[in-house]
Parts: C-alpha cells; sequence; structure tokens
C-alpha cells in the first residue's frame, strides 16, 4: 500500500514557489526486492526505483523522465487478490517509456483495467513551454480518466481523494508544510515533508478503511491507518519527495530503508532540468 499527496500549479505566480510538490510513501514487504531510484531507459532519460520480484521485473511505483513525464501508481485495498492477475507495476513504466500524452494513455488503460487487481494511476506531462498536465484513473472508479485541475490532492489505497481518516490528516500536514515552502529553503522544505511521510500516529477509529478491507485489514488496522505504516516485515520502506520549480529544476529525493532493518536508511538526491 502506498500514500500519495501532491500539490500543482502550472503557473504559479511567485518565481519562489514550485510547479509541482510531491510526497510519496512506498508501502511494501520489506523482502520484496527492488532497487533503489536511478536513471535507467534508452539514454537513460527515466529516474525511479524498480521492482525486482519475480515475474514482476522492471515495474515500478513512482517514477519521472527528463523529457517530462511522470508517473505514480497505488493499489486499491481490496480484500482478495487475483493471483492471475496482470503486474500494476508496469503501468508506470509503460507510460514512462512512451510518447503517448498522460490523458491518451490513461484512455487506454482504462480499456483494460478489468486485467488487472484494483489500482489508481497518476500519469503527467510536466512541459515548461506548453503548461503541465495532470490526469487521473482508477480502475475501481468512474470508467473515464479525468485531467486535473490545479490544487492540492491525497491517494492513498481507496479513489482519489477519498475522505480515509489518515489521508486527511496526512494532507492537512502536507498543505501546513506547502503554505510555508516560499519562505524556506529547499532543503528546509524536503526535510519538513520527509517528517509528514513518516508520521505514525494512528487516526482511529476509521469505519471506511474497514469497510473496504474487511477481514483482510483488521489484524493490522492500528498501523495500517497511519501515513507511515510500521507491520511486521511489512511498512513504508521509501519516501519520495519530487520538487519542479517555474524553469522546470527537478529535485528528486528517495529516502530508502536498506537491508530490511528499520534503524538503516539511505537518502539520495537528484536534480535535473526538463528537456521540454
Amino acid at each position: 500500500m502506498c500514500i500519495i499527496f501532491f500539490k500543482f500549479d502550472p503557473r504559479p505566480v511567485s518565481k519562489n514557489a514550485y510547479r509541482l510538490i510531491l510526497a510519496a510513501n512506498r508501502d511494501e514487504f520489506y523482502s520484496r526486492p527492488s532497487k533503489l531510484a536511478d536513471f535507467w531507459g534508452n539514454n537513460n532519460e527515466i529516474l525511479s526505483g524498480l521492482d525486482m520480484e519475480e515475474g514482476k521485473e522492471g515495474g515500478t511505483w513512482l517514477g519521472i523522465s527528463t523529457r517530462g513525464k511522470l508517473a505514480a501508481l497505488t493499489n486499491y485495498l481490496q480484500p482478495q487478490l487475483d493471483r492471475q492477475a496482470r503486474g500494476r507495476g508496469e503501468l508506470v513504466t509503460h507510460f514512462l517509456t512512451t510518447d503517448v500524452d498522460s490523458l491518451s494513455y490513461l484512455k487506454k488503460v482504462s480499456m483494460e483495467g478489468h486485467l488487472y487487481n484494483g489500482f489508481n494511476l497518476i500519469a503527467a506531462d510536466l512541459s515548461t513551454a506548453k503548461g503541465d498536465v495532470i490526469c487521473y484513473y482508477g480502475n475501481r472508479g468512474e470508467p473515464d480518466p479525468i485531467i486535473l485541475t490545479p490544487g492540492t490532492y491525497g491517494l492513498s489505497n481507496a479513489l482519489l481523494e477519498t475522505p480515509w481518516r489518515k489521508l486527511c490528516f496526512g494532507k492537512q500536514l502536507f498543505l501546513e508544510a506547502v503554505e510555508r515552502s516560499q519562505a524556506l529553503p529547499k532543503d528546509v522544505l524536503i526535510a519538513n515533508l520527509l517528517d509528514v511521510l513518516n508520521n505514525e500516529e494512528a487516526q482511529l477509529p476509521d469505519p471506511a478503511i474497514e469497510d473496504q478491507g474487511r477481514e483482510y485489514v483488521q489484524p493490522v488496522l492500528s498501523k495500517y491507518a497511519a501515513v507511515c505504516v510500521r507491520c511486521p516485515g511489512y511498512g513504508t520502506r521509501t519516501n519520495t519527495i519530487i520538487l519542479v520549480d517555474p524553469d522546470g529544476h527537478v529535485t528528486f529525493t528517495e529516502r530508502s530503508m536498506m537491508d530490511k532493518d528499520l534503524s538503516r536508511w539511505e537518502t539520495r538526491t537528484y536534480e535535473f532540468t526538463l528537456q521540454n
């Protein structure tokens, strides 16, 4: 499971503002093999971590390219999974490696949504010249993808903006950090956003999570109902912050757990300018 908060404004009035601020957690089994974020693809133009689980190698949960393509995925909480369904991580990598625009891509995905277990997919075209476009599709929601209006959004393991208590709580913390962003040095903003992502306060009771997850979520509800999930052998193992400024300068910071050890974390930061 995962959680994502993001604010976008393609034409910020202030030069000190950001076009995009995104903060995301990847929640996964600690034993599931994956690669830390790095550049890959033709001409090394794509930056993301990669899933290395057998049969699902090369998928990812969040990535951005130097051409301005960005995609992020969360699973939709469901009590029963179809073990024969296609791997959802390919939805992100396919978008990052294609030339198809975000809305057209999500329209194509919506035609094949039944082939996957539940998911939410954010796809974006970030263009300094043309303006940024961010789209959303969830295969447990409306049949067609939508273009998002500029604003602030939260996404967890239900449909976009579903008011789970942990999502509302985390979004408020995110908004407070974002509102101070123009007055803060970039490294302080990133540190504040990482603090948001590592908040372990359980937001209970939450009937919405219980109704959606039913018996599957009951044993771990007290841990799962927090922005940062901490269960035995499972939980938040990657924090990612993406900042895009008005000139198209991207700062990508990833904080990752090392060797399944909660006491060992590594932080990497990459910076580049969008090539559009």
